[in-house]
């Protein structure tokens, strides 16, 4: 096995879709990496299964008292509410650009990818998202396109929850 890695998954405070978070978190753990929860609050995340609130996940650390090198790779679940909270805060946006520029994996899943639209790091890249953010992601200067997973240099996209089986393998293997 690699050496263990340090993950971050960054979410707001709510509208995180569950398996979005729960499944690559799991295949993080799996493959011998440490995850770690980043969001804009201490405490709890609440999660959702689509429109219906489901689990809660406890807050590791606020993404403003991180840095980009404290980890390894960042993950971006999706769900609605919860990237379009994060792109609306500066520091998360800022932490996003960041972790794009340092070369290292980001995977952003469903409607994660407006998160990479704000920070303004799609221009020239192909990405998948769930389908309603095709316009933004063009807007943005990215090509959006319907794959099950994307690769384009350091970002990894996924569509849609059924895509995860796809995106974490993806991700583990921009761990190796």
């Amino acid at each position: 096995m690699t050496d263990t890695k340090r993950i971050a998954f960054l979410t707001a405070a709510e509208g995180i879709e569950e398996v979005e978070l729960t499944q690559p978190w799991q295949a993080v753990v799996d493959a011998g990496h440490t995850p770690e929860l980043l969001s804009l609050d201490e405490g709890e995340v609440q999660l959702f299964q689509h429109l219906d609130k489901s689990s809660t996940q406890k807050v590791d650390r606020r993404v403003q008292d991180v840095a980009v090198a404290d980890y390894d790779a960042l993950v971006l679940p999706g769900g609605v509410a919860n990237p379009d909270a994060l792109r609306m805060d500066e520091g998360a946006v800022s932490f996003v650009r960041d972790f794009i520029d340092s070369g290292k994996p980001v995977a952003a899943i469903c409607h994660a990818p407006w998160t990479l639209v704000e920070a303004d790091r799609v221009r020239g890249k192909r990405l998948a998202s769930w389908p309603s953010l095709q316009t933004d992601i063009r807007n943005g200067g990215g090509e959006w396109v319907d794959e099950e997973v994307v690769v384009d240099g350091n970002l990894v996209t996924s569509r849609n929850p059924d895509d995860i089986p796809a995106f974490n393998k993806a991700l583990l293997d921009a761990l190796s």
